[in-house]
């Protein structure tokens, strides 16, 4: 009895993270999907405004309260940071040509920022097999990067604009933690999902050109990354960081280039080779060490 009650409490801790990885690894796809059809910053304007206000109604319809202007304001930074600022970078690169699985592996680096950032922002400990985990994770990494990246002009900046994605995502997961780890769900997703689509909008209005083709690939890449990722995702993401040390949490972005590699193997045909195969492999034991109990 005591042994099935333990399994099913390690399936219940396993079905989040495997979730997360499976929505926000496929996201980067569908960012790819619907750029033909839209430039990004049109695309995330209309998600976001479109998950913000889907989150509004269900705070609603629930009759929660929404924070004090204090929260407000913390829940925004972390929104533009987390979400805004992540998904400006990776949608622009990927939209100059960096491919999907690419721009997720270098997102990948996530996890030894958060561990060298974690000790100043939320007093968190990284024992010395969590380090020997994230310099493996981070070893993988870099040789997948290098082994694929495009040394042109055009290929650099693509991934600088992918690297800005990570700083964003980074910081804002450290906010997160710190200043709004009680945030709700839904009000606090809806101020998120509305304050960076306000960003968004401001930025299109200032350097990019409104463009919207109302195709069937727009329609379902639009309505994936704004309810299965910019909802579905982001709440797992939200819940794992409240209830976890968020280094740990971050260990997961290890994983999301496989299943950013995985969808584009059966939707664009991205395949493998031997030393992208090998990266990913030792990014697997770096996750693994960095979680063991």
């Amino acid at each position: 009895m005591i042994g099935k009650i333990v399994f099913m409490v390690r399936v219940k801790h396993l079905v989040f993270p495997f979730l997360f990885v499976l929505l926000y690894g496929s996201g980067f796809v569908g960012a790819k999907y619907g750029l033909p059809d839209s430039t990004p910053l049109s695309f995330l304007t209309l998600r976001f405004f479109i998950a913000g206000a889907i989150l509004f109604l269900i705070a609603k319809i629930l009759k929660e309260s929404f924070p004090l202007l204090k929260d407000i304001f913390h829940i925004s930074v972390a929104g533009s940071l987390t979400v805004a600022t992540f998904s400006i970078g990776v949608f622009i690169s990927i939209d100059m040509g960096l491919s999907p699985s690419l721009s997720a592996i270098i997102i990948a680096l996530q996890p030894i920022l958060v561990a060298i950032l974690a000790k100043s922002f939320v007093n968190e400990q990284i024992i010395l097999r969590q380090w020997l985990g994230l310099i493996a994770g981070l070893l993988g990494v870099l040789l997948v990067v290098f082994h694929n990246i495009d040394f042109s002009t055009a290929g650099l900046y693509s991934v600088l604009l992918s690297v800005v994605g990570l700083l964003g995502l980074t910081f804002g997961n450290l906010y997160q933690k710190k200043y709004c780890s009680d945030m709700s769900l839904f009000t606090g997703g809806s101020i998120q999902s509305l304050s960076s689509g306000f960003i968004c909008l401001v930025l299109l209005l200032l350097f990019d050109t409104y463009k919207i083709v109302w195709t069937n690939e727009f329609v379902y890449a639009l309505s994936f990354m704004s309810i299965g990722v910019s909802i579905g995702a982001l709440s797992l993401l939200y819940i794992m960081i409240q209830r976890s040390e968020v280094s740990k949490v971050a260990s997961l972005f290890y994983l999301v280039p496989v299943s950013a590699a995985i969808t584009g193997y059966f939707i664009y045909d991205e395949v493998f080779d031997l030393l992208t195969g090998l990266g990913i492999f030792i990014v697997a034991i770096g996750v693994y060490l960095t979680n063991k109990k």
